[in-house]
């Protein structure tokens, strides 16, 4: 537990002594984006440096005439399909942000108004919404999204909307049907088990987390086959 608090307490800090490059990045968006990858790479330094836990990303292997072959490293992260990643840490939101160019999240509106950190979230494109108000208005929501995909943006979306604890396997929201059917691109499922090292809260463990790329689905998947597909190598 010692050194879930330290790496806390130095995480804490990190963050206040990053606010003013971060505050100065905003005058430009790509400078923004920049300096937000410089300060996810720090977060997952320290995470390794004081805790042990590191990471390891796995991608489908491609089959030529039956054989198969080295993973593809996915080279459907280009805002060609919309990734339905499973929440349970930190940890795999920095990896997927680190991982997936040019990637955007759809968050609680809240967020975007804390200050320096939430208008960065703002500057680089990540959408928030108003759950306060209960049903989002997706139509509204699609031509956001629409429009930031057409300017080569990927869209990251947790579909079982808040994270998990390991074991816990919530239904899928429906929303993230609607974009894939409205905006006709196929669904590529991400699990992983960053909740058994970095968990939603208690202590921190040093490990390898994983994260699982799995085939793509088409836009006319079903919850369950979604669900069955994020879950498949999840904790």
């Amino acid at each position: 537990m010692l050194k879930t608090i330290i790496f806390k307490f130095t995480l804490a800090i990190y963050f206040i002594i990053w606010t003013p490059f971060l505050g100065l990045s905003l005058i430009n968006k790509k400078l923004t984006r920049i300096a937000m990858h410089a300060e996810t790479m720090g977060v997952l330094f320290l995470a390794r440096k004081i805790t042990g836990i590191t990471y390891m990303i796995h991608y489908p292997p491609v089959e030529e005439n039956g054989i198969p072959t080295k993973p593809n490293m996915n080279t459907r992260t280009d805002g060609k399909a919309i990734i339905a990643a499973k929440h349970m840490s930190i940890l795999e939101v920095a990896i997927l942000f680190m991982t997936v160019p040019k990637s955007f999240f759809i968050l609680k509106r809240e967020l975007l108004w804390i200050p320096v950190y939430g208008w960065a979230f703002w500057r680089v494109g990540f959408i928030g919404v108003n759950r306060a108000r209960g049903k989002t208005n997706m139509r509204k929501l699609t031509d956001r999204v629409a429009d930031k995909i057409m300017n080569g943006y990927t869209l990251v979306v947790y579909p079982e909307g808040t994270r998990t604890m390991p074991g816990q396997h919530p239904a899928l929201k429906r929303g993230l049907l609607f974009l894939a059917h409205e905006l006709k691109l196929p669904i590529l499922p991400v699990g992983t088990d960053a909740g058994l090292y970095w968990p939603k809260r208690g202590k921190m463990r040093g490990g390898i987390a994983n994260m699982y790329f799995e085939n793509l689905l088409p836009a006319s998947a079903t919850l369950e086959e979604i669900h069955e597909s994020i879950n498949r190598h999840s904790a």
